[in-house]
This record gives structure tokens, C-alpha cells and sequence, in this order.
């Protein structure tokens, strides 16, 4: 199970980074939502880590430039790498979430969580891509494996 994920999260950063590229490109082009999208999903991810690794998190809307968003992706892939390295999968976590409220759940669950968020929101990025009249990058998985 801990390859599978290393191969999920190797496939999400190969596409973030490649996104951002492409997002960067395109920065005149894109309605403002874009880039807030893209900082949220990787912000998402660096809190779930830190949630795991108990460190300061990000702002859950905080807004980075698309440098700063390739800067983060790295640092979110190498830390879960280092989760899946140093964690056991069913271990639960217990955290509060950004209303306060107390939650637990296992390693596997947060991760399968990062996982599905970025997919969600990149299809988004992607719609936006769209939207401006240029052809995104595809971001499929099945393409990153062909």
C-alpha cells in the first residue's frame, strides 16, 4: 500500500509542477480563481502533513505566487514521502481542524484525502485552462503511467 500512495503523490507532483509551468505561462489569461485554487490545494496538503508531523501549518486560503506554489509542492512531496517512510499507514491521528473541532483519523484515510483533493481541484485549474481558450496539459493519471 505504501507504493501505491508513493506512486500517487510521485504522479500529483509531476503534475503540479508541470501545472504550474503551464499556469505561469498563461498568468495574464486566467480569472483570479485560478492561482487561489492551486494555493489552496497545495496549502491542504501541507496542513494535512503537518497535521501528521505535529508543525506549523499554512493558511488554508493563503495566497502564494505560482513560484512560490512549485517551492511548496516540492516540500509537501518530500514530506509525505518521508510520512510514508517513517509512518505506519493505520496509525490515527487525532488534530483539530481550522474551526476548532477535534477529529481522528488514520494516515491512510489523510492521504487518500490529499489525494482525491488535488485531483478535485486541479480538474478545476484545468476548466480554467479551458475557459481562456487554451488547451490545458493533460493531467490524467493513466496518461502519466502510458
Amino acid at each position: 500500500m505504501k507504493a501505491f500512495f508513493r506512486d500517487i503523490f510521485e504522479f500529483h507532483h509531476h503534475f503540479n509542477q508541470k501545472l504550474a509551468g503551464q499556469l505561469l505561462d498563461l498568468e495574464e489569461k486566467l480569472p483570479e480563481r485560478t492561482v487561489s485554487l492551486f494555493s489552496h490545494s497545495l496549502n491542504a496538503h501541507q496542513i494535512w502533513n503537518a497535521r501528521i508531523i505535529r508543525k506549523k501549518t499554512l493558511g488554508v486560503h493563503q495566497l502564494h505566487t505560482l513560484e512560490e506554489c512549485k517551492r511548496i509542492d516540492r516540500e509537501n512531496y518530500d514530506e509525505t514521502l518521508k510520512i510514508l517512510d517513517e509512518r505506519e499507514l493505520d496509525e490515527t491521528i487525532v488534530y483539530t481542524n481550522s474551526k476548532g473541532d477535534k477529529f481522528s483519523n488514520s494516515i491512510r484515510e489523510i492521504l487518500f484525502h490529499i489525494a482525491n483533493h488535488h485531483s478535485h481541484h486541479r480538474g478545476q485549474i484545468v476548466s480554467d485552462i479551458r475557459l481562456a481558450g487554451v488547451a490545458p496539459i493533460v493531467t490524467d493519471y493513466i496518461f502519466y503511467k502510458r
